[in-house]
This record gives structure tokens, sequence and C-alpha cells, in this order.
């Protein structure tokens, strides 16, 4: 039986939707976002999840990507397709191929279970500042040929003129590379200007984030020419030969 979705309004007015068969680990985490003045919406089952996603408008979705009776990878996916929303993903210790497949279909960030309810707290909190950035902080990184049109200010990336759908770490992880077009920057660098101090020692983060950009940007994503890599060092934007 799906939960009842709970929600609490507060100054913060933060939206949280908590996808988790884990009845538990739900009420815990739900009592305890509540008492910190988040708006909280709950389901044990992914089709329960995505009516709140598109009904409430989150400001954050959390996701089990391994639930009982459900494909919680599919869920991100479809998640991903409808909405922009910074998306955060749980999942068992020792299934990594989980977490990275959880990035690829669009997740912004992942925990392994157990961890303490303070730990997800303070990753939310990371999250959150790291995706809801307001337009007077966005880079002013602007980049045009007759193929890509980029133009972080307006928040506008196109590919032969058709608008392209980027998610708000790819808006940053985009506008941090253009905004240094012809300069190398190196993982860490990029870890620590996209996701924060916290992540300096992710590099797969990059890696799975530059693939998608370049499958969303590039006319070939397996022979970039815009998002190039120096190996063992990090990425650059060029501009088109």
């Amino acid at each position: 039986m799906a939960a009842e979705p709970t929600a609490r309004h507060s100054n913060v007015r933060k939206r949280i939707v908590l996808i988790d068969d884990d009845a538990d680990f739900v009420q815990q985490v739900d009592e305890t976002l509540v008492q910190q003045g988040y708006e909280v919406y709950t389901a044990y089952v992914c089709e329960e999840g995505l009516l709140h996603v598109a009904n409430r408008q989150p400001d954050l979705v959390i996701v089990d990507v391994v639930l009982a009776n459900s494909n919680g990878m599919k869920t991100c996916q479809r998640i991903r397709e409808m909405s922009d929303v910074p998306m955060m993903i749980l999942a068992a210790q020792g299934r990594e191929e989980e977490i990275v497949r959880g990035l690829e279909h669009g997740a912004d960030d992942y925990l392994t279970k157990p961890f303490g309810i303070e730990q997800l707290v303070t990753r939310m909190q990371v999250l959150l500042r790291r995706t809801h950035v307001s337009p007077s902080e966005e880079p002013p990184a602007a980049y045009r040929d007759e193929y890509l049109a980029v133009d972080l200010a307006d928040r506008r990336v196109e590919v032969q003129g058709d608008l392209v759908k980027l998610t708000p770490t790819e808006y940053r992880l985009l506008g941090c590379l253009v905004q240094n077009t012809g300069r190398v920057l190196t993982y860490e660098q990029l870890l620590e200007e996209v996701w924060g101090q916290e992540y300096v020692n992710h590099v797969d983060y990059v890696r799975i984030y530059i693939w998608r950009l370049r499958k969303k940007i590039e006319k070939d994503p397996r022979r970039p020419e815009y998002i190039l890599t120096e190996h063992g060092i990090g990425y650059r934007f060029e501009k088109a030969r």
C-alpha cells in the first residue's frame, strides 16, 4: 500500500520528495526534515513518487534505486525526463554499479546505506545550495557558432537552433568550461567549482557528467569537438574549428 503524502509548511518551504520502501527509514527522515522546516512528500512506490514530482514541483527528490517491487533506476530516468529537479539516489554498500547507473540516468548525488540522518541532511543542503543559484551568481559564460549556442546568463543552450535541456549541475559544469575556454581544468578544479570542496576525490562525477554533456551537445560524443579530454589531468572547452 502506498504511503500517504506528508506535507508541512514552513518559512524555508523547500519541498522534498522521498521515494523509499523502508517504512521506518521514511518515517525517520520525514520527521527529521519536517522539524527542520521542509515540506516532505513520501512514497513507498515509484508511481506515487512520480506523481509527487509532477504535482508538487519539489526542490529535491531522494530515490532509493533498489526498491523491492519497482525499478528505481527507471524511476530516476522518468524523473529526469519530466524535470531538471536536483536528485539524490540511495544505494546499499557494495552496489557501486547501481550508483554509476543512477548518475548516468541523471542523479546529482548519492549516499550509500547505512548512513546517519545528519549526513543525509548535510548532503541535501549542499545539493540544494549548489543547484539553486540565483541568476546574479551565474557565470557570464557565452559561446556561439553555427552548430552550438551557449548563453548561461539566460540558461539557454541550443544545438542547431533547438533548445537543449540541461540539469542545474550540467549548467554549472558547462558554464565552468565555457568560461575557461581553451584552458585545461583539472578534475579537482571542476569538482571544487561545480560540486564543492567535499567532492574533490569523486572523479567519477566529472567523467559521468562530461559524458552526459557530450551526448547532449556534441555531433559525435565519441569524437568530441568542444569538450576535450586531457588524459590524466582533466578537460577543456574549445571553439569549433
